[in-house]
Order: C-alpha cells, then sequence, then structure tokens
C-alpha cells in the first residue's frame, strides 16, 4: 500500500507472494519479492494499472497488462477465463504488455479450485538456447495445466528447461547438486552442477529437442494470440523484462464421473511401484509442502527475511 496498491490489491499481491512459498516454490514467492519491489521503483510495473479489454469473440477476448503488476494481471486474466467458462463452457483469455506473473502455478491452482479445468503459460526474455545452439534465442516459457480434485488437485507448473532458473537459484543457495544433468558448463559439458549452468547461460530443455520445439510454439501461440510481442522482442535482461503475451484458458468439466476417473487414473499410476509414494502426480508435493507450512510455519532464509525487512 506504501508504493501506491490499493488496500484489496495490494492484499491480493502480497497473498500470491505468500502462498508460493507456503506451498515451497521458494523461489518465485519472498526469494521473487524484493526483485518485484525493484521493479516497481525502476517504473517497470505501473501499480495503478489494471487490464483493459481489447477485443471479444465468443469465448475468446483479448486483453492489455498496461504494463500493471503480472501477478494481479495473471489473477484477473484466470479470474475472467473462468467466469467466461462458467457460461459458455470455455473461456480463453490472451493479454499482451503485462510483467512477470511470478509462480505460474498460482493460476492453475485457482482455475482447478473454481472446479475447472486450467491451462495457461507465458513466453518470456530469451534465456533458453534452443536445441543446437549456444545462444539463449527461445524463452524458458512456463506451461501450467491443474485438473480439479475433490481430494488434492493434479497441476503440472513446469519451465521448457530441465530445472527452472528458480530452480537453479534453490540448489545453490542450498549448496546442492542437482539431481540429474541440467545443463552445460562454459566447456559445453552436461553439469549438475547449478552455478556451472548459470555461469554458461545455458540450461538444458526438457526432452532435448523436443522442449525446444514446445518453448517456440508456446512463444509464438501467446503472441499470436495476444497480439503483443515475441520473446525476440522482449529485453534481454531480467531487469528489464516487460511487455509479456500470456494466455490463460479455462474449461468447465461436462458433468461426467470426474472424480472417479482421475482416482482411479492416479492409483494407476502410483501402481507402477510397490511404493505408491515413490511415484508423485503434478502436485502432489505442493500439497505435502502446503500441509507442513501450515503446521510448522514457512521457511524463510534470513538474507532473503533480511532483504525484505529493510525494502
Amino acid at each position: 500500500m506504501g508504493l501506491g496498491f490499493s488496500e484489496d490489491r495490494a492484499w491480493l499481491c502480497a497473498r500470491l507472494f505468500a502462498e508460493a512459498s507456503r506451498d515451497g516454490v521458494y523461489s518465485h514467492g519472498l526469494h521473487r519479492f524484493p526483485r518485484f519491489i525493484e521493479t516497481i521503483k525502476s517504473g517497470i510495473v505501473d501499480v495503478h494499472a489494471s487490464p483493459k479489454l481489447i477485443t471479444a469473440l465468443g469465448a475468446f477476448e483479448r486483453w492489455d497488462g498496461c504494463s500493471g503488476a503480472g501477478n494481479l494481471n495473471a489473477h484477473d486474466a484466470m479470474e475472467r477465463a473462468v467466469s467466461v467458462a462458467t457460461t459458455q463452457g470455455l473461456g480463453c483469455v490472451a493479454m499482451r504488455n503485462t510483467n512477470h506473473w511470478m509462480r505460474g502455478g498460482s493460476y492453475g491452482w485457482q482455475a482447478a479450485d473454481a472446479g475447472h479445468i486450467g491451462i495457461c503459460w507465458t513466453n518470456t526474455l530469451p534465456n533458453l538456447p534452443p536445441w543446437g545452439g549456444t545462444k539463449p534465442t527461445i524463452g524458458n516459457n512456463p506451461l501450467v495445466i491443474a485438473v480439479p480434485r475433490a481430494g488434492g488437485h493434479v497441476v503440472l507448473d513446469m519451465a521448457m528447461s530441465q530445472f527452472s532458473f528458480g530452480a537453479l537459484e534453490s540448489y545453490r543457495r542450498k549448496g546442492e547438486q542437482l539431481p540429474v544433468a541440467g545443463g552445460f558448463d562454459l566447456d559445453g559439458e552436461l553439469t549438475r552442477d547449478p552455478v556451472e549452468i548459470e555461469s554458461s547461460n545455458r540450461p538444458l530443455p526438457i526432452g532435448y529437442w523436443k522442449g525446444s520445439g514446445l518453448s517456440l510454439l508456446l512463444d509464438l501461440v501467446a503472441t499470436l494470440l495476444s497480439d503483443g510481442v515475441g520473446t525476440h522482442q522482449i529485453p534481454g535482461e531480467v531487469a528489464k523484462e516487460t511487455r509479456l503475451s500470456q494466455v490463460f484458458i479455462a474449461l468447465a468439466p461436462l458433468e461426467t464421473d470426474r472424480e472417479r476417473i482421475v482416482n482411479e487414473t492416479l492409483e494407476f499410476m502410483k501402481s507402477a511401484s510397490g511404493d505408491p509414494a515413490m511415484v508423485r502426480y503434478p502436485g502432489e508435493r505442493t500439497l505435502e509442502i502446503r500441509k507442513e507450512s501450515l503446521t510448522l510455519g514457512v521457511p524463510v532464509g534470513p538474507d532473503i527475511w533480511d532483504a525484505i525487512l529493510n525494502l
């Protein structure tokens, strides 16, 4: 509120950051908050802006984010997609000229909490080398897919690299190696060292050429639907990453026995191991961490906490 947000918008913005840390996505929760404040002070984020409707064609709408806070714009976009889907079965909102949405999974959980299937993605600055290249010319474009379930939503939240930059940061802060190779070192060799990957700026695309291709298509579709800018037009510095293009889709499931279908599918997947706990569905670990956080509290590194107190 001290930076100019209205009380309701300040509350929602703060809640989205806090929930990310509560759910174990520390890199896009409190860890990201000081950087978010910097984007406000530098003028990248307009705290007074709200999205504006540009075009409405049936279940599809195009909005301009007006350089507002990325997490608030994204929340508004998914809320609108859910509202359209409630009456039309499907709602699709494409948004241009917005900022970093922080934890992308937030908007998948949002759709699932409303009883809808949610799909959303964003383009980013060029920070991922395409398969066969060494220079970052595609985006590490996060993709989120969520399916509602009374026993715990199934929510996939993934970047286009084997490990997101946020995950690399988390492993670096803990002084740990990655569980599998996640990118290349300065000599072009695959490595599990997050520091080496951050230094080379060469994370490994998921599925090698498949992740590279998926990144490209996500960027193209978001750019075309939003009539916004593509990765190649976004400033290549993290501190200046802005004018992003995003897509939010909500689908109202038809009246089927969906809970039984989802549960049977998950049970069958877990039968791959003698110990079902060894096989996890997307979002399962999030629910476990959320429970721990609500019981024990949310862990915050002293350096991050000091930085926030000194803002």
